[in-house]
């Protein structure tokens, strides 16, 4: 049993960490932030979004994000919206895959192309449990930059599920720790 212990614990270790991986937040427009001058949809080809991935809006307080539909999308529907978000800083988790849609408050905004169409694709096994409703700048943004200081470095923001293929991986690992472990005892 004393041989045991120390593999059982080395190996759930291992176990445990194997089986998180981060999410990650993506400052919309990087350093330009969510602005008329940003050429949004240049910005999204090249990332790829997951769901739990975050999309952080940073924008000034006269303006505002619009979650819509892909027919409200398209014509730069304003008044006919899933979700309205103003304040200046407004984080938006990708809970669930396919097409999301958002586009400016601002119609006129819209039409000069202030909108982003983003594909979440769902690589995991599970959504993320527990998915933190999206936050308006209103009330909340203490714990967040005001909107002139931007960043385009995508950060970790959360932990969720990575699926069989971790999974796989972490047992491997057990058992190589394992036979390590033998060997050198």
């Amino acid at each position: 049993m004393g041989k045991l212990l120390p593999v059982l614990v080395f190996g759930l270790a291992v176990l445990g960490f194997a089986l998180t991986c981060s999410a990650t937040t993506y400052t919309v427009g990087d350093t330009s932030g969510w602005d008329i001058s940003t050429d949004l949809s240049t910005w999204s080809n090249d990332k790829k979004f997951n769901v739990g991935d975050v999309l952080w809006f940073q924008y000034s307080s006269s303006n505002s994000v619009s979650q819509v539909s892909k027919k409200s999308f398209d014509s730069c529907n304003t008044t006919n919206v899933v979700k309205s978000y103003t304040g200046g800083n407004t984080t938006v988790t990708l809970t669930h895959p396919g097409d999301w849609y958002f586009v400016s408050g601002n119609k006129l905004y819209c039409l000069g192309g202030m909108k982003l169409q983003v594909e979440v694709e769902n690589n995991q096994a599970y959504a993320p449990a527990g998915a933190p409703q999206a936050a308006t700048g209103s009330g909340q943004g203490d714990h967040l930059p005001q909107p002139t200081s931007k960043s385009n470095i995508p950060t970790s923001s959360a932990f969720i599920n990575c699926g069989p293929n971790v999974f796989l991986l972490a047992i491997l690992g057990l058992i190589a720790s394992m036979l390590y472990m033998d060997v050198k005892m």
